[in-house]
């Protein structure tokens, strides 16, 4: 710790941290590993305006930027097996039959030599910038007795940009391993998907915006994998009419051109945008919907819903062409504001079944928030976006100690709304702000902070030797 830095924990753990991180240790074989995940997760969870190897250890009695970088790179354990023990204690209190929502987020970065940074979309800006991007899944559930929502990550990956993958010598610099395959933010969102399933979390739908919807690969593999969904999409996403699809399952091949002329080859049915026909729909079918209480009051907006084909591929070309796909039949959504209210029109896709009301679709259709408020969150409260490293292991630690860190935040929170003694044997759901929770964290630093003060007499070593009588 820097003595001239103004401290911001006492070198001893606190006591709900220790108590919260102790099934976690055993996956740190050595116990200056273990010191350094407890002082790490520890340095994130202070108010440090930036936190990273340095900072924390500046901040931090009982470690250094030396032994912190050693957690983050060299040290022997795994972080896939960190996110899977953190998972399974998550599940042995959280309830069944959620969402599993899928984004990514981007870390801004300033050089060229951090792993998978480039220049790209970043929703932080809203336009290109310098950045790393990271694909998350976040399970999201409804706690039965208080109506509020719980939600915690599961799992994260970095995605590699082509600049990276046709580069060997910066994926070597960057230590990504020779086995990571090129991929898609897609492709590692079915991958986080596969592993949120291997560990048994138990959602029931799949949620994501437009930039995952948009995507037939992705909507393949979630049918692949009979997976329920629901999806943003774009206005140009193409669907097909159910009554037309199977009008040109029913029809004859068509005839030959000519005496000895090659067999002509069927077409698919006509291909619309969901923008056409949504457009079409008469303002007595949509409804206005209220799905959920917000902050400024209830959150309605109209929506309305038909059943439709997602499809590829229009009515020119032959049900041959690659080109050409008719997914499962599922519900299209609009989504528009209510009347006199200014704003887009937006549009889902979901292959739920057709039984399912819109009463039932709208609170999926909107109920993805939760991994927003995460990335928010996270970067705020425990520093997800201030790793400074570039190695591609160093990262992926940096986001699994987060995640523990985030994780325990929500423990408090889920503690403190119906124990308010804080009993620490309880775990329940909550409504507080994740803020608030953290402030309470910050405080009991504080605490233990100034009883070692008193106890061990540090607080001269802080204090500005006064001048003399003149």
């Amino acid at each position: 710790m820097n003595m001239k830095a103004v401290p911001k924990a006492a070198p001893t753990p606190l006591p709900e941290l220790e108590t919260y991180l102790q099934p976690f240790i055993k996956l740190f074989r050595r116990s200056w590993s273990r010191q350094s995940c407890e002082r790490y997760i520890t340095g994130l969870l202070t108010d440090l305006p930036h936190k990273n190897c340095e900072t924390i250890a500046g901040a931090l009695a009982g470690t250094s930027t030396e032994r912190l970088q050693h957690l983050l790179t060299d040290a022997d354990w795994n972080a896939l097996a960190l996110h899977q023990l953190r998972v399974q204690h998550l599940l042995s209190f959280s309830p069944k039959d959620g969402l599993l929502a899928l984004d990514d987020t981007s870390l801004l970065k300033q050089g060229r030599e951090s792993v998978g940074v480039a220049r790209q979309y970043s929703g932080v800006k809203g336009k290109p910038a310098n950045c790393q991007a990271v694909v998350t899944a976040e399970y999201i559930v409804e706690e039965p007795s208080t109506k509020s929502i719980l939600h915690w990550p599961v799992c994260a990956q970095l995605y590699l940009p082509e600049s990276w993958i046709a580069d060997s010598k910066r994926r070597e610099r960057a230590h990504v391993p020779g086995d990571v395959p090129a991929q898609t933010k897609q492709e590692i969102a079915l991958q986080l998907i596969d592993q949120a399933l291997q560990w048994h979390v138990p959602f029931n739908v799949i949620v994501a915006d437009a930039g995952y919807g948009r995507n037939a690969g992705f909507l393949k593999g979630l049918e692949e994998r009979k997976l329920r969904y629901v999806c943003g999409v774009e206005c140009t996403f193409g669907v097909r009419r159910p009554e037309e699809v199977a009008l040109a399952q029913q029809l004859p091949p068509p005839p030959r051109t000519g005496k000895n002329g090659r067999p002509r080859k069927a077409h698919p049915a006509p291909l619309y945008t969901v923008q056409e026909i949504i457009a079409k729909l008469s303002d007595e079918q949509w409804q206005t919907i209220t799905w959920r209480e917000g902050s400024r009051g209830p959150m309605r907006k109209q929506f309305v819903a038909v059943r439709m084909h997602w499809a590829m591929g229009t009515a020119a070309r032959t049900l041959q062409d690659r080109r050409v796909y008719t997914g499962a039949e599922g519900w299209l959504i609009g989504e528009r504001p209510l009347p006199g209210q200014e704003g887009e029109c937006k549009y889902y896709f979901s292959n739920l079944p057709a039984t399912k009301s819109l009463q039932q679709l709208v609170p999926l259709v909107r109920g993805r928030w939760p991994i927003e408020q995460f990335y928010e969150e996270a970067k705020q409260e425990c520093g997800l976006d201030d790793y400074q490293g570039r190695r591609w292991d160093g990262l992926h630690r940096h986001l699994a100690l987060v995640m523990l860190a985030y994780s325990f935040l929500m423990c408090e929170r889920m503690r403190t709304e119906q124990d308010p003694a804080g009993s620490p044997d309880s775990c329940h759901p909550k409504r507080s702000p994740l803020p608030a929770i953290h402030r309470n964290i910050l405080l009991w630093l504080l605490q233990d902070l100034v009883l070692w003060w008193i106890a061990t007499d540090h607080v001269k070593t802080f204090r500005s030797p006064r001048a003399g009588p003149g």
